[in-house]
Protein backbone atom coordinates (compact mmCIF):
# COMPACT_ATOMS: atom_id res chain seq x y z
CA UNK A 1 0.00 0.00 0.00
CA UNK A 2 1.08 3.41 -0.88
CA UNK A 3 1.41 6.44 1.95
CA UNK A 4 -2.14 8.34 2.09
CA UNK A 5 -0.91 11.91 2.05
CA UNK A 6 -2.96 15.22 2.77
CA UNK A 7 -2.62 18.78 2.89
CA UNK A 8 -0.41 18.23 6.25
CA UNK A 9 -0.60 14.62 6.84
CA UNK A 10 1.25 11.47 5.54
CA UNK A 11 -0.47 7.73 7.12
CA UNK A 12 1.44 5.04 6.33
CA UNK A 13 0.42 1.15 7.12
CA UNK A 14 1.86 0.68 10.63
CA UNK A 15 4.97 -1.86 11.09
CA UNK A 16 7.66 -3.52 13.36
CA UNK A 17 8.97 -0.45 12.16
CA UNK A 18 7.35 2.29 13.92
CA UNK A 19 7.20 0.37 17.52
CA UNK A 20 9.52 2.93 19.00
CA UNK A 21 7.62 6.23 17.41
CA UNK A 22 3.96 4.66 18.56
CA UNK A 23 5.92 4.07 22.04
CA UNK A 24 6.55 7.44 22.51
CA UNK A 25 3.37 8.67 20.98
CA UNK A 26 1.49 6.35 23.44
CA UNK A 27 4.05 7.40 26.37
CA UNK A 28 2.94 11.07 25.84
CA UNK A 29 -0.63 10.11 25.68
CA UNK A 30 -1.40 7.54 28.21
CA UNK A 31 -3.61 9.77 30.20
CA UNK A 32 -5.45 10.99 27.55
CA UNK A 33 -6.65 7.62 26.06
CA UNK A 34 -7.24 5.54 28.52
CA UNK A 35 -10.80 6.76 29.45
CA UNK A 36 -11.98 5.52 26.22
CA UNK A 37 -9.66 2.18 25.69
CA UNK A 38 -9.99 -1.18 27.08
CA UNK A 39 -8.24 -1.85 30.65
CA UNK A 40 -4.19 -2.87 29.47
CA UNK A 41 -2.17 -4.93 30.96
CA UNK A 42 1.59 -3.83 32.11
CA UNK A 43 4.11 -2.98 29.31
CA UNK A 44 1.18 -2.88 26.31
CA UNK A 45 2.51 0.28 25.12
CA UNK A 46 6.33 -0.50 25.58
CA UNK A 47 8.15 -0.82 22.17
CA UNK A 48 8.58 -4.30 22.62
CA UNK A 49 4.91 -4.87 23.03
CA UNK A 50 4.31 -2.40 20.23
CA UNK A 51 6.91 -4.67 18.13
CA UNK A 52 5.33 -7.69 19.04
CA UNK A 53 1.69 -6.46 18.45
CA UNK A 54 2.61 -4.88 14.92
CA UNK A 55 4.70 -8.75 13.63
CA UNK A 56 1.06 -10.73 14.86
CA UNK A 57 -0.93 -8.40 12.69
CA UNK A 58 1.21 -9.17 9.57
CA UNK A 59 -1.18 -12.18 8.42
CA UNK A 60 -4.27 -10.37 9.00
CA UNK A 61 -2.63 -7.55 6.85
CA UNK A 62 -1.89 -9.44 4.41
CA UNK A 63 -4.61 -10.90 4.04
CA UNK A 64 -6.68 -7.82 3.93
CA UNK A 65 -8.49 -7.91 7.26
CA UNK A 66 -6.73 -4.86 8.89
CA UNK A 67 -5.43 -2.07 7.90
CA UNK A 68 -3.45 0.18 10.62
CA UNK A 69 -2.30 3.79 10.18
CA UNK A 70 0.47 6.09 12.06
CA UNK A 71 -0.28 9.63 11.27
CA UNK A 72 2.54 11.70 11.04
CA UNK A 73 3.09 15.61 9.30
CA UNK A 74 4.93 16.10 5.88
CA UNK A 75 7.68 17.64 8.65
CA UNK A 76 8.03 15.76 11.31
CA UNK A 77 8.91 12.39 12.24
CA UNK A 78 6.55 11.55 15.48
CA UNK A 79 3.28 9.71 15.18
CA UNK A 80 0.49 12.10 16.20
CA UNK A 81 -2.02 10.19 16.23
CA UNK A 82 -3.63 6.11 14.55
CA UNK A 83 -6.27 5.03 12.63
CA UNK A 84 -7.72 1.50 11.76
CA UNK A 85 -10.00 -0.54 9.62
CA UNK A 86 -10.79 -3.84 11.28
CA UNK A 87 -12.60 -6.44 10.97
CA UNK A 88 -12.66 -5.86 7.24
CA UNK A 89 -15.54 -8.62 6.02
CA UNK A 90 -15.58 -8.90 2.06
CA UNK A 91 -18.45 -11.13 0.25
CA UNK A 92 -21.72 -9.65 -0.24
CA UNK A 93 -20.81 -7.64 3.42
CA UNK A 94 -17.69 -5.32 2.00
CA UNK A 95 -17.53 -3.35 5.13
CA UNK A 96 -15.43 -2.77 8.54
CA UNK A 97 -15.02 -0.79 11.76
CA UNK A 98 -12.94 2.41 11.65
CA UNK A 99 -11.38 3.25 15.33
CA UNK A 100 -8.84 6.34 15.72
CA UNK A 101 -6.75 8.19 18.38
CA UNK A 102 -5.30 11.25 18.07
CA UNK A 103 -2.14 13.00 20.07
CA UNK A 104 -3.53 15.42 23.23
CA UNK A 105 -1.90 18.29 21.49
CA UNK A 106 -3.35 18.06 18.32
CA UNK A 107 -7.35 17.67 19.52
CA UNK A 108 -9.25 20.79 17.88
CA UNK A 109 -7.22 21.31 15.23
CA UNK A 110 -8.75 19.60 12.21
CA UNK A 111 -6.08 17.01 12.33
CA UNK A 112 -8.23 13.47 12.94
CA UNK A 113 -10.79 15.20 10.57
CA UNK A 114 -8.15 15.53 8.03
CA UNK A 115 -6.70 11.77 8.94
CA UNK A 116 -10.40 10.25 8.38
CA UNK A 117 -11.31 12.03 5.32
CA UNK A 118 -8.29 10.34 3.77
CA UNK A 119 -9.03 6.95 5.13
CA UNK A 120 -12.42 7.46 3.76
CA UNK A 121 -11.52 8.32 0.42
CA UNK A 122 -9.10 4.89 0.42
CA UNK A 123 -11.59 2.38 2.40
CA UNK A 124 -14.36 3.32 -0.64
CA UNK A 125 -12.36 3.52 -3.61
CA UNK A 126 -9.57 1.61 -3.62
CA UNK A 127 -10.51 -0.83 -1.01
CA UNK A 128 -14.38 -0.97 -2.63
CA UNK A 129 -15.60 -0.70 0.70
CA UNK A 130 -19.51 -0.98 0.78
CA UNK A 131 -19.90 0.67 4.65
CA UNK A 132 -17.65 2.14 7.32
CA UNK A 133 -18.99 1.22 11.07
CA UNK A 134 -17.87 3.12 13.87
CA UNK A 135 -19.31 3.32 17.75
CA UNK A 136 -18.03 5.58 20.34
CA UNK A 137 -19.28 6.37 24.17
CA UNK A 138 -22.01 8.48 24.37
CA UNK A 139 -20.17 10.73 26.78
CA UNK A 140 -17.61 11.24 23.86
CA UNK A 141 -18.24 14.75 22.14
CA UNK A 142 -15.60 15.27 20.49
CA UNK A 143 -16.22 11.93 18.72
CA UNK A 144 -19.61 12.72 18.09
CA UNK A 145 -19.30 15.81 16.71
CA UNK A 146 -16.15 14.42 14.33
CA UNK A 147 -18.19 11.55 13.25
CA UNK A 148 -21.10 14.22 12.07
CA UNK A 149 -18.87 16.36 10.27
CA UNK A 150 -17.87 13.40 8.38
CA UNK A 151 -21.36 12.36 7.64
CA UNK A 152 -21.28 9.22 9.66
CA UNK A 153 -25.15 8.21 10.52
CA UNK A 154 -26.41 7.33 13.72
CA UNK A 155 -28.34 3.96 13.66
CA UNK A 156 -28.38 2.15 17.01
CA UNK A 157 -27.03 2.33 20.57
CA UNK A 158 -25.69 -0.72 22.00
CA UNK A 159 -26.09 -1.54 25.67
CA UNK A 160 -23.08 -2.76 27.15
CA UNK A 161 -21.17 -3.12 23.94
CA UNK A 162 -17.46 -3.02 25.00
CA UNK A 163 -15.44 -3.36 27.99
CA UNK A 164 -14.03 0.00 28.36
CA UNK A 165 -11.19 1.17 31.03
CA UNK A 166 -12.38 -1.98 33.43
CA UNK A 167 -16.25 -1.46 33.01
CA UNK A 168 -19.04 -2.88 29.83
CA UNK A 169 -19.97 0.65 28.68
CA UNK A 170 -22.42 1.58 25.97
CA UNK A 171 -21.98 3.03 22.70
CA UNK A 172 -23.58 4.99 19.85
CA UNK A 173 -23.79 3.33 16.69
CA UNK A 174 -22.73 4.88 13.08
CA UNK A 175 -22.18 4.26 9.52
CA UNK A 176 -20.91 6.08 6.32
CA UNK A 177 -21.80 4.20 3.43
CA UNK A 178 -19.89 4.85 -0.10
CA UNK A 179 -21.33 6.79 -2.54
CA UNK A 180 -23.00 6.12 -5.28
CA UNK A 181 -22.22 7.25 -8.93
CA UNK A 182 -25.33 9.47 -10.37
CA UNK A 183 -27.60 7.40 -12.44
CA UNK A 184 -26.39 8.91 -15.49
CA UNK A 185 -28.84 6.93 -17.78
CA UNK A 186 -31.97 9.82 -16.27
CA UNK A 187 -29.94 12.58 -16.96
CA UNK A 188 -28.25 11.95 -20.24
CA UNK A 189 -30.60 12.95 -23.47
CA UNK A 190 -30.22 10.71 -26.61
CA UNK A 191 -29.02 14.06 -29.30
CA UNK A 192 -31.68 14.33 -32.32
CA UNK A 193 -34.34 12.38 -30.17
CA UNK A 194 -36.01 15.64 -28.23
CA UNK A 195 -39.09 16.94 -30.59
CA UNK A 196 -38.62 14.15 -32.92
Amino acid sequence: MHAIETKRLILTRAAPADAAALARYSARNVDHLTRWEPARPEGYYSETAWHNRLTAYAPDIRAGRYLPLVLRFRDRPEVVGTANLSNIVRGVFQACHLGYAIDAEQEGQGVMSEALRAVLDHAFGAMSLNRVMANYLPENMRSAALLARLEFEREGYAKRYLKVAGAWRDHVLTAKLAPQPEDRADQTETPGAVGA
